[in-house]
């Protein structure tokens, strides 16, 4: 049992952690069935935090990082062969393995594009770029944790439009989360959710 995994579940409990088979060469992973208002599956990286990230100097302590994805509890996140959900996997092995084969960090606000040629996710969702953030939704179920030495922090892989990716370049990070906490998004994934930058009013001539 990794530590990691063995410190959530002091946490949360040891039926609510498990690990998920990977293939050989692919970063540890581990699901968690959490109880909110309502339920959601947390998918997370079980070793990025072995990587320690070479940080600005302002972000000192904050060397150890473990990546998630949140999603809501309609999810059929089993179905391997759904195109519509098992993108969560590939994209997180995709990130984690980026970080470190380039030995550079990701930290709160960074942001990408989903592949040089960005497309969108799935057919549901179409989102096609990411932004990585703090716990919104599960900021107390996932505060930062103790493993030995190491203070792990979580990062929250974020799917955002086009549109969101360029209104936050253009406005920054403090603004863009406002963005999104106003109109009710946070990490959990959501098939169905318009953008944040979309007017609310619109005149017609």
């Amino acid at each position: 049992m990794s530590d990691l995994k063995h410190a959530l579940q002091d946490r949360f409990g040891d039926h609510r952690v498990s690990e998920i088979p990977v293939k050989e060469g692919e970063i540890p992973l581990l699901i968690m069935d959490l109880e909110l208002k309502t339920p959601v599956t947390v998918i997370m990286t079980n070793g990025l935090s072995d990587y320690k990230m070479p940080v600005p100097e302002k972000l000192e302590g904050e060397e150890y990082n473990e990546l998630y994805f949140c999603l809501p509890s309609y999810w059929e996140w089993e179905d391997a062969s759904n195109p519509q959900m098992n993108w969560v996997f590939e994209w997180i092995q995709r990130l984690a393995k980026y970080v470190v084969e380039k030995e550079t960090w990701f930290g709160h606000g960074h942001t990408m594009p989903c592949g040089s040629n960005p497309k969108p996710l799935s057919s549901t969702m179409k989102q096609d770029h990411f932004f990585l953030m703090h716990p919104m939704l599960l900021e107390s179920e996932l505060e930062t944790i103790q493993v030995g030495e190491k203070t792990i922090h979580f990062l929250a892989i974020v799917p955002i439009f086009l549109k969101e990716f360029e209104y936050k370049q253009s406005r920054g990070t403090f603004k863009f989360i406002q963005k999104l906490v106003n109109k009710g998004v946070s990490e959990k994934l959501d098939d169905f959710r318009d953008m944040v930058t979309k007017n609310k009013w619109r005149f017609k001539r």
